[in-house]
């Protein structure tokens, strides 16, 4: 039988990361991470003890982990509400906000802003819009990280026998949102082999 239409939204996406966030917390890893040079990089960009907005943190691992161990404060976002309770199980130090990427306002900026494996759940649309939240959240020089895919498009992929929805720009209209809102572009690799075929921006907001 073929899949139903996708469905991109976000009620369709957090449902599934609701249904199924202790086999995706399991999935996910705790400790070794493909990603961590590309972290490690975006840390470096930031003060000593800076803060990090992690946009779509899931259950706070490896990543806010990795993070918070280096001395940053991070406040994460998620839309599911269990993953969002295994972050403050595992680290109440830290923030942790139940809430919908595209709808953030803090009130605050921060010194790094992540969004690893999330804004890619996004519709071409939402995800213009999220520059308008990385501009908000985003103090002067801060950090800017995300990944998407390789070009304009839309893909289905498979979790738990479930569809799940994922969407990409073009990489110029990537540079150009990013530019509108004063951010540089620091690197960006397209489906980078040394991060399991991840295609990463890591950019940088002119002070």
């Amino acid at each position: 039988m073929a899949d139903p239409p996708p469905d991109p939204s976000s009620a369709e996406i957090v449902g599934l990361y609701e249904r199924h966030a202790d086999a995706w917390d399991a999935a996910r890893g705790r400790t070794r991470f493909a990603e961590r040079g590309w972290i490690d990089r975006f840390a470096a960009l930031l003060p000593a003890g800076g803060a990090v907005l992690d946009l779509g943190c899931g259950s706070g691992e490896p990543i806010g982990r990795h993070l918070a161990n280096a001395g940053f404060a991070v406040t994460g976002v998620d839309g599911s509400a269990p993953l969002i309770e295994l972050c403050r199980a595992r680290m109440p130090a830290q923030t942790w906000l139940v809430g919908d990427m595209r709808e953030v306002a803090l009130g605050r900026r921060f010194d790094g802003l992540i969004a690893w494996h999330s804004f890619f759940h996004l519709t071409h649309d939402d995800q213009r819009r999220m520059f308008d939240v990385f501009a908000a959240h985003a103090a002067p020089t801060a950090a800017l990280m995300f990944t998407s895919g390789p070009a304009h498009g839309e893909a289905l992929g498979r979790f738990e026998g479930e569809t799940l929805y994922h969407a990409s720009l073009a990489q110029e209209e990537y540079r150009a949102l990013l530019a509108a809102r004063g951010f540089e572009v620091v690197a960006f690799v397209a489906e980078d082999p040394q991060s399991n075929g991840d295609t990463v921006w890591l950019a940088r907001r002119a002070g």
